[in-house]
């Protein structure tokens, strides 16, 4: 397969280009299994997760990649450290100091402070980022999606306030995604432009992934950031998604309740016809669904899209580079 992709190349050289656009937990799941690939990988994170906490710029998607990819992230919450503890959290909480439904833990916080630091320093969060992973190695060049700040909300019912707009994060966290979302605002991300980097490494590319991410809020903030959906659509290399969704249900998180948001059904077939076939307008020319949604591989082939079922659950690092590998087959 690599073999192939290498010889069609106009040059001879080492490795495949691979470009994957990344939220969090599930895409950095996804790039352990790529990663094993030996190819040459660049990140594009979603940053309109990001939010300030306590005077601290906290950025949930990139440093999820960077952690899982350079061994630190805890294995049982998906999140933040391994061996972490909590103490400043229990002591800000003990002041009665909000928000308390948001909890960093101790080893985190330097990565925070360190990060804030550097901001307000005037560094751009490119460089910062390039910074922070010069510490933990992750084997891949990690970039945000962009420099300038963008922030996801939502507009919901909340018992207590009314009609309100109120930070993703709050809603996903504090609420569990229970109120009902009346629409998403994206704050800032028409006046944004992509960060150094980003646009030429999806010109550049050889092969570009649409991880199982939230297409919402992680792939569509990506893709809401100016000229970076245009960029896949004039791409010279193939863009090959990986369904978020299994058996019409998302494989972790809450992406049903925001696909429910803008009229999309919760099934691996809709997310592809969200995304739409690139030969009419969109953006996929493959898409992997699941065995269980093995039936929607002939729809999307009328569609355009390319498809093909197998086992998607990353169930361990072998399980998910045979995602990786199917993703660059196809």
């Amino acid at each position: 397969m690599t073999t192939y992709l290498r010889d069609s190349l106009p040059c001879q050289d080492a490795r495949v280009q691979i470009t994957v656009l990344a939220g969090g937990i599930g895409a950095a799941r996804f790039l352990l299994g790529l990663r094993t690939l030996k190819e040459s990988i660049t990140v594009i994170g979603n940053t309109a997760d990001d939010i300030w906490i306590h005077g601290l710029r906290i950025c949930p998607d990139l440093d999820t990649v960077m952690y899982t990819l350079g061994g630190g992230i805890s294995a049982e919450r998906g999140w933040g450290r391994e061996n972490e503890s909590f103490v400043v959290k229990e002591e800000l909480a003990a002041y009665e100091v909000e928000p308390t439904w948001f909890g960093l833990g101790d080893r985190d916080i330097a990565t925070h402070l360190v990060r804030t630091q550097a901001l307000n320093a005037g560094f751009p969060l490119s460089d910062v980022t390039s910074a922070l992973c010069d510490r933990w190695q992750p084997g891949v060049r990690l970039l945000p999606m962009t420099d300038d700040r963008v922030e996801t909300h939502v507009v919901v019912d909340d018992p207590e306030r009314g009609r309100v707009a109120m930070h993703f994060q709050e809603w996903w966290i504090r609420y569990r995604a229970q109120l009902l979302v009346h629409e998403f605002a994206f704050i800032g991300i028409e006046e944004a432009t992509p960060a150094p980097g980003v646009l030429e490494a999806i010109a550049n590319a050889d092969v570009i992934v649409l991880p199982p991410s939230n297409p919402v809020v992680s792939i569509g903030t990506i893709l809401g950031v100016p000229g970076i959906a245009e960029a896949l659509r004039d791409a010279q290399a193939p863009v090959v998604g990986v369904s978020p969704i299994i058996g019409d249900a998302p494989v972790r998180g809450m992406a049903d309740a925001c696909l429910r948001t803008i009229g999309v059904q919760t099934t691996a077939l809709d997310v592809a016809l969200h995304y739409g076939a690139r030969a009419s307008g969109g953006l996929l020319d493959a898409w992997l669904v699941d065995e269980v949604d093995a039936a929607a591989v002939a729809q999307l082939q009328q569609a355009g899209i390319k498809a093909q079922a197998l086992p998607l659950y990353m169930t361990d690092v072998d399980a998910t580079a045979a995602i990786a590998r199917a993703a660059l087959d196809i």
